[in-house]
C-alpha cells in the first residue's frame, strides 16, 4: 500500500509531547484530551512504522527513531514560525536578525558589532539570545539563529556545518579608574606586581593569554575577582576594585562608559571576535552589513 504521506498535525502533537515531557502536559498545553493526544501519537507511529517513545516506569522516553524525528520536527516547526514572522516582516518592512551572543563576549563589543545593522535602509528587528558557546552552535546548526557572535572560532574537525568569519583582531590594554591606574603607569608592566586585578574565569578564551603574559613578564598580580560574565567584571572595575583588560579598539568607549583610563598597552595579548554562520558566504543582509563595516578590521585593530 502506498504511503499516504506524513500527517503534520500528528507530527506536531508528537513534537509538543516531546517538548513537554509527557502526554498529560502536552494535552494541557494544547487544550485537548489526553486520549486524543495518545491516539494521534499511535496513528503517527503506525504511519511511519516506527516507535517514537518507549515507556520507562511512568515516563515516556524518546527512542532512537524518536530522537531523529524530533530533530527534524524542530526544524520543520521552527521554519513554520519563521515563515509567519517573515510574512509579518513583509508587511512592516523590517528584516529580522536572530543573533546568538556568546556569554564570554563583552556586551560593549556585541553592541559595536551589531551597530552597523541599525544603519541599513531597511529597518532591522534584532532578536538577541545569550548562552554558552556550544549551546549557541547547536541552535545555529538547527537554523534557530542567523548568526553567532563570539570570541573564538569553531574548532576544526567539528561535525557541525558552521563556519567562522573573523571580524576583529585587536590588541588589548590594561585599564582602571584614575586613582588606581596612576599608581601603575610608571614602569609598566613591572609596576603591575601586586596590583589588584579583575580577570575573566579560566574557561574564557582570553584568560590563558593573560596568564601567559603575566608569566613572561614575571608579574604576580593580586587577583581580587574572577568573572564569567564580562559585564559584571566591568561593573566591579567601574567601582575601582581592580585593574582589568579591555579591547584596545574599544578603549575610548571603556573610558566613556566606565571612567577607566589607560595604564598600558598589551599588544601580545590579542582578542579575536567572530561571526559564525551556517554558510561559507553569509547571505543575510544585516550580517553582511556587519562584515562590511568591520571586516577586515577596525581602525587600530592591528
Amino acid at each position: 500500500m502506498k504511503n499516504a504521506g506524513l500527517n503534520f498535525r500528528h507530527l506536531y502533537y508528537f513534537w509538543v509531547v516531546a517538548k513537554e515531557g509527557g502526554v498529560t502536559r502536552a494535552a494541557e498545553r494544547l487544550g485537548l484530551a489526553v486520549q486524543t493526544i495518545s491516539t494521534q501519537l499511535s496513528l503517527l507511529e503506525q504511519s511511519i512504522g516506527k516507535a517514537l517513545f518507549s515507556q520507562q516506569g511512568r515516563r515516556l522516553v524518546l527512542t532512537e527513531s524518536g530522537r531523529t524525528a524530533l530533530a527534524y520536527a524542530d526544524q520543520i516547526f521552527l521554519l513554520g514560525e519563521q515563515l509567519q514572522e517573515a510574512l509579518g516582516e513583509a508587511d512592516d518592512a523590517k528584516t529580522r536578525l536572530t543573533v546568538g551572543i556568546s556569554d564570554s563576549l563583552p556586551k560593549l563589543t556585541a553592541f559595536r558589532l551589531l551597530e552597523a545593522t541599525l544603519q541599513l535602509e531597511r529597518p532591522v528587528r534584532l532578536v538577541c539570545y545569550e548562552d554558552q558557546f556550544e549551546a549557541l552552535l547547536a541552535e545555529l546548526a538547527l537554523h534557530k539563529l542567523d548568526v553567532v557572535l563570539t570570541d573564538r572560532a569553531v574548532r576544526s574537525g567539528t561535525t557541525l556545518r558552521v563556519f567562522s568569519h573573523l571580524l576583529v583582531d585587536s590588541a588589548t590594554v590594561v585599564v582602571g579608574l584614575p586613582a588606581l591606574a596612576a599608581a601603575c603607569m610608571d614602569g609598566f608592566p613591572e609596576s603591575l606586581n601586586g596590583a589588584p586585578f579583575l580577570l575573566p574565569t579560566r574557561n574564557n578564551a582570553l584568560r590563558g593569554k593573560i596568564d601567559e603574559w603575566f608569566e613572561q613578564h614575571a608579574v604576580r598580580p593580586d587577583i581580587v575577582g574572577e568573572f564569567e560574565d564580562n559585564a559584571l567584571l566591568n561593573t566591579f572595575g567601574r567601582r575601582g576594585l581592580g585593574l582589568f583588560f579591555a579591547t584596545a579598539v574599544l578603549a575610548d568607549d571603556i573610558a566613556e562608559q566606565f571612567g577607566a583610563v589607560l595604564v598600558g598597552p598589551v599588544p601580545q595579548v590579542r582578542e579575536q571576535f567572530y561571526a559564525i554562520s551556517n554558510e561559507r558566504k553569509i547571505k543575510h543582509p544585516a550580517v553582511e552589513a556587519i562584515l562590511a563595516a568591520i571586516h577586515p578590521g577596525v581602525p587600530g585593530a592591528a
